[in-house]
């Protein structure tokens, strides 16, 4: 348990150093890289869907 506590710490400690335009690039690079990720498991699950993986 005092890994994670550890690690928790060392977490928060990273991020209080940050400077406020730092925290937005960050966010807007973690919402563009979840956006991918989605349109991702969208184009997957539309290829499903459409037959794309039929053997046939």
């Amino acid at each position: 348990m005092s890994t994670l506590l550890l690690f928790r710490n060392l977490y928060s400690q990273a991020f209080e150093t940050l400077k406020s335009y730092q925290l937005h690039i960050l966010k807007g690079l973690s919402y563009t890289v979840m956006g991918f990720i989605a349109l991702g498991i969208f184009a997957f699950i539309y290829r499903v869907f459409t037959g794309f993986f039929m053997i046939g």
